[in-house]
């Protein structure tokens, strides 16, 4: 009996052994601890260019007329984005120019404000607080509804007078637009906002005063230049200043700040010839927002340390190219005179360009480019 309670043990005492030796890991020394791996850097500027209405029946319109090429089949990354609004599955550029700004969901007509009509926190007031440079270019006013999204708050895209207000609370380092009449000659009151900015330091200047390309730019002062009394012209009428601006944009933010710098520029009219349904105007400013795009990734491969993002807020005019077009006669026909709801590609080139791959909302441009800049925490609250 003795032995038999022996034995009983040795077999317990090996079984338990056994299991324990399968339970011990293996050691793969092939492994790099995780303090000594290879992170990507962080992007120290960020391009941000927004073709309004830019769908893929525009790019490859415009790509054709351009000889089948076009800047964008440089991108390392290509993504889409989901761009409906918080009130409608068809968003207007407020709704979604907020989306890219603040990272939120919001109805139609907003400018940076939540449902409930509360200012948000936009990405480029929060580089302003950690003292990125920061700048703004549209070839539209520099109140219309994108470049508004990223420096005003207003229940209303079109109190526009009110936005351009906004432009005196932030200290935003260069913007570059039409809208001049709602600084200077105002319908809701006697201020001058141009004088006003001058007052805080600005250089100010406009299309009435100067050419913006033979301009000598004082880079000690923040710098505002307004294209037009309204709406600029489309660049098929003699518009010409956006890749002159977007070049002076980023000459003039670059080394600005040791932080680095946040540039958002809007090809804003290639929205209006879907609007207008006219295929010559899509393609026109298309070409035109082009040379802006192949200035940034030019800038971004000297650089190393930016990072571009191509997008658009959402498509406009349902627009398909048709089957009796050439290369050098694109027919275009389209399906409204509208926004449509089809997603929108997303391109992006530099460090942290990873992050925009795949399919994702459009609330989450805010969120990727926030951790491209290598921001863990938001920098400000809500306003």
């Amino acid at each position: 009996m003795k032995n038999l309670f022996v034995y009983i043990l040795l077999v317990i005492f090996c079984i338990l052994s056994c299991k324990t030796t399968e339970q011990i890991p293996v050691v793969n020394t092939n492994v790099v601890p995780e303090n000594t791996m290879t992170k990507t850097p962080s992007a120290k500027n960020i391009i941000l260019l927004v073709g309004d209405g830019m769908g893929l029946g525009q790019m490859s319109a415009g790509m054709f007329a351009n000889g089948n090429k076009t800047a964008l089949e440089e991108f390392e990354v290509i993504g889409l984005h989901k761009p409906y609004a918080s009130n409608k599955l068809i968003t207007d550029s407020a709704a979604a120019a907020t989306s890219f700004a603040c990272g939120i969901k919001t109805y139609n007509g907003a400018i940076s404000v939540d449902d409930n009509k509360k200012p948000v926190v936009t990405i480029l007031e929060e580089a302003e607080k950690l003292n990125y440079a920061t700048g703004l270019v549209a070839s539209s006013s520099i109140v219309h509804a994108t470049p508004a999204c990223f420096i005003a708050h207003n229940e209303y895209r079109k109190n526009y007078e009110e936005i351009a207000e906004d432009f005196l609370d932030t200290e935003i380092d260069l913007f570059i637009g039409g809208g001049l009449k709602h600084f200077n000659r105002r319908d809701n009151d006697e201020r001058n906002l141009i004088e006003e900015l001058e007052a805080k330091g600005y250089m100010m200047s406009d299309y009435f005063q100067a050419d913006l390309a033979s301009l000598k730019i004082d880079k000690s002062k923040n710098f505002g230049y307004l294209t037009s009394d309204e709406e600029p012209l489309p660049k098929a009428q003699g518009r010409d200043y956006l890749p002159v601006a977007s070049d002076i944009a980023m000459s003039f933010l670059d080394g600005r700040s040791d932080k680095g710098f946040f540039l958002m520029v809007e090809g804003s009219q290639i929205d209006w010839g879907g609007h207008a349904n006219k295929t010559d105007y899509i393609i026109s400013e298309f070409l035109d927002f082009e040379q802006v795009i192949a200035q940034a990734l030019a800038f971004a491969k000297k650089d190393k340390e930016t990072l571009v993002i191509v997008t658009a807020d959402h498509e406009t005019g349902g627009f398909a190219i048709q089957q009796e077009s050439t290369q050098d006669s694109i027919v275009g026909a389209f399906t409204s005179n509208y926004h449509t709801g089809t997603m929108v590609p997303v391109y992006s080139y530099g460090p942290q360009s990873e992050l925009f791959g795949g399919i994702y909302e459009n609330t989450e441009i805010y969120h990727k480019m926030r951790e491209a800049f290598g921001w863990n925490d938001k920098a400000m609250t809500d306003k």
